[in-house]
């Protein structure tokens, strides 16, 4: 018995009816209920960033830089010691993003269950000696900090510059005798630009960015203790996609050149 065979009109039929009800299966629209963060939404909203005193030049313009390329989006920098905004995110304050001056202190956070997700290193940093404009009390290197005619000023050593200070002591075994130990390397580069100290020991990017407050003097032994600074989304960030967004903008090649320009190495 031959087989019915089916009409083209009822083929047809079955065909039109498919896409009619393909057509009726709702997709979510862009930036709607049920789009992923890869989706291509624009961030918006506002982070607080918490980062290193001597990021404070620099972070206040990839800040600014990124609000421009992103309008909508609000960016606000706290600066202090790394130690202290470790210690103001374990007593609860708010913030989105840490940029630390070394991994040890990012480190910290990650074994508290602070931070989300694995830190990303972002720039390196070397010490310098600051002095006043012209040098006037002929500092050549590490060796002539440690005369008694000398107003030595450096980092505390649970901050990430004091601690770098210590092991370039270390290395060059000269034993240093500071005056003052203060908490930020900021506080470092005022006293000395007050006149407040002879000396201090400094990042180079501070004394790059106090122009011609300061005169720097390079150190071999600085080779010592380079700083690797990672960045860090926090995990009770109030803004998580606005917080990944402004991370990644400091990686990004425009974010590195700012860096690059402030003095600050390749991480």
């Amino acid at each position: 018995m031959r087989q019915p065979v089916r009409s083209t009109a009822v083929l047809a039929a079955g065909a039109l009816l498919a896409l009619t009800l393909g057509g009726c299966v709702s997709t979510p629209a862009s930036g709607g209920p049920g789009t992923s963060a890869t989706s291509g939404a624009a961030p918006s909203g506002s982070i607080t960033v918490f980062a290193a005193a001597s990021l404070q030049r620099t972070f206040t313009t990839l800040g600014h830089d990124f609000e421009q390329a992103h309008p909508g989006t609000t960016v606000t920098s706290s600066f202090a010691g790394s130690s202290d905004l470790v210690s103001q995110i374990r007593n609860g304050a708010p913030a989105d993003v840490i940029a630390s001056a070394d991994q040890a202190t990012t480190a910290e956070l990650g074994k508290q269950r602070l931070a989300s997700g694995s830190p990303r290193d972002f720039a390196t940093n070397t010490l310098e000696i600051a002095v006043a404009p012209g040098n006037p009390h002929h500092i050549r290197g590490l060796a002539d900090l440690d005369d008694p005619g000398v107003q030595l000023v450096t980092c505390a050593a649970p901050v990430p510059c004091g601690a770098a200070t210590l092991a370039v002591e270390r290395s060059s075994g000269v034993d240093l005798h500071p005056v003052s130990e203060e908490q930020s390397v900021t506080d470092v580069l005022g006293k000395v630009r007050s006149g407040q100290a002879d000396a201090g020991i400094v990042y180079r990017t501070d004394v790059q960015g106090a122009g011609r407050d300061v005169t720097g003097v390079p150190f071999a032994a600085a080779d010592d203790a380079v700083n690797t600074y990672p960045i860090s989304v926090l995990r009770d960030a109030a803004n998580p996609v606005l917080a990944r967004s402004f991370t990644s903008y400091v990686l990004s090649s425009a974010g590195q050149r700012t860096l690059r320009d402030a003095g600050f190495g390749k991480p």
